[in-house]
């Protein structure tokens, strides 16, 4: 299983929500070193390869499929690492800066490897013990002697600096933290390379910002779109859904959800049996048709002629799409691509991501309400979900159940995806805090979100960004990672602060 931390079972008992299983990502790792050292110093290349041994087990621990490639020491040995690195499929790679080593060993790798490369530079020692030093010593400790010259042989090969970690190789836990870091983004960027992500639908006509190439998603970031047809999900709800499984998964809803009496929204009531029927059917069907087109996410909106089965079934898509996307199956409504990859991208990282946008100003307590109608991830919820009948979804077509809680309380981290005129894709990125306080009771996500230095401010940089509406709302303070990843997927990326 890959790098799941951040998502969390909203409740235990009989029902769980259970992560997807898919493949793990691969990182490779070689260490640098200079074949002069050997015949200088006995012993040496074996303390140098056991370093390399405790790096490659850091980075096991974080449920990575790990490749050792051993140890380059000239420039031949390069030449001869680069096809192998080719053809791994690596997503990832950890040069281990084990001793001082000549840029020869680095600069062909770097110049033909198109995997995202980490300079590690822990060394063993914190502190050589100055008292009976010696060369060996400082050779055993010489991890970051080469930092500078790699960096500079990347600009001369014409590549970006790469990321670099440093540290000790024993009890340090902030070097330990970056290894995970780097190992989540691996899982990021394995998983848009596999991912197939489902579009049903149109963006809604007037949401301009929202539509997308699909080409584009695929040449910017690996995914396959799928192009799929309402009725796949209409048929399996008509006629490939049992009383039993219903029933079942009308059981499996009520273990997640609370349904409270309605409180100050007219058009909300308490959940009906009817509606909880139609939600519990359509999330059976939901789930035969993810399984048979075999995706990772979709994004959809659809019609549907009024008071017909088409409507009625994409109209309470709502439960099951939250259920799902608390798997690990991002489901974005108003057919917005963009923002599922958003949503994508933060559940790979293990952040949750949840569907969302700017909703009203709290100028009094200096605060603005971030959420949305639809689906949304209910791992990443503050307290149980509430399921509302609604009379009407606002602005859409359709009535039933409506999902409702907010975030978890504490840092948040917002992305939004949005292009430009020339189509170029940008991150717009961000981070907050997710405070204490009541939420509107109308059957729709809300949380109560706080940025720095204050909402009006906020919300003014936040839009000169030129984002989309919709945005990806996950739990933490990510904002430098997700950073990470847009620039190893060559993508323009701002931080609002």
């Amino acid at each position: 299983m890959k790098v799941t931390s951040g998502s969390v079972n909203p409740v235990e008992g009989k029902y769980k929500i259970e992560r997807r299983k898919v493949s793990s990502p691969r990182i490779g790792v070689f260490g640098v070193g200079y074949f002069k050292y050997w015949a200088q110093f006995e012993g040496l290349l074996d303390d140098l390869l056991a370093k390399q041994k405790i790096l490659i087990e850091k980075i096991g621990k974080n449920n990575i499929e790990v490749i050792d490639f051993g140890l380059v020491d000239d420039a031949q040995s390069a030449y001869d690492l680069v096809p192998r690195l080719q053809a791994a499929n690596l997503d990832l790679i950890f040069c281990d800066m084990l001793t001082y080593a000549t840029s020869s060993t680095f600069g062909v790798i770097i110049k033909n490897i198109h995997v995202p490369i980490v300079l590690v530079a822990l060394q063993p020692d914190k502190a050589m013990d100055y008292s009976r030093a010696s060369t060996y010593m400082q050779l055993y400790n010489d991890d970051v002697c080469s930092l500078p010259e790699f960096a500079g042989v990347a600009v001369r090969m014409g590549k970006k600096i790469p990321e670099v970690i440093i540290g000790t190789l024993h009890d340090d836990p902030e070097s330990d933290l970056m290894i995970n870091e780097y190992c989540r983004i691996a899982n990021v960027l394995h998983g848009l390379k596999t991912a197939r992500i489902g579009h049903i639908g149109h963006p809604i006509e007037s949401m301009l910002d929202m539509h997308t190439d699909s080409t584009m998603l695929t040449a910017h970031f690996g995914v396959h779109i799928v192009q799929c047809e309402v009725n796949e999900i209409v048929s399996n709800y008509s006629s490939n859904v049992s009383d039993a499984e219903v029933e079942e998964e009308e059981n499996r809803i009520l273990s997640f959800f609370d349904t409270p009496e309605p409180v100050s929204d007219p058009i909300s009531e308490k959940l009906k049996k009817e509606d909880l029927k139609v939600a519990a059917g359509v999330s059976v069907a939901l789930k035969k048709f993810v399984t048979d087109r075999n995706l990772d996410g979709l994004a959809y909106y659809y019609n549907g002629e009024d008071h017909s089965e088409t409507q009625l079934v994409m109209s309470n898509l709502i439960v099951g799409n939250s259920l799902l996307t608390s798997s690990g199956f991002p489901m974005c409504g108003e057919s917005d691509l963009k923002c599922c990859m958003a949503m994508f991208i933060m559940d790979r990282f293990g952040l949750g991501g949840s569907f969302a946008e700017f909703h009203p100003v709290d100028f009094k307590e200096n605060f603005v309400l971030v959420g949305h109608d639809g689906p949304h991830n209910i791992s990443i919820a503050q307290g149980k979900p509430v399921l509302r009948s609604l009379k009407k979804y606002h602005g859409k077509p359709g009535f039933g159940a409506g999902v409702e809680f907010k975030i978890k309380e504490g840092p948040i981290t917002m992305l939004s995806i949005s292009s430009n005129f020339e189509g170029k894709f940008k991150f717009v990125i961000a981070e907050g805090e997710s405070v204490e306080g009541p939420i509107p009771p109308t059957g729709n996500t809300n949380t109560r979100g706080f940025f720095k230095p204050d909402v009006r401010t906020f919300l003014t940089r936040w839009i000169k960004e030129g984002p989309t509406h919709h945005f990806a709302l996950g739990i933490g303070h990510h904002a430098s990672s997700i950073e990470k990843i847009a620039n190893y997927l060559n993508i323009e990326s701002v931080v609002v602060r």
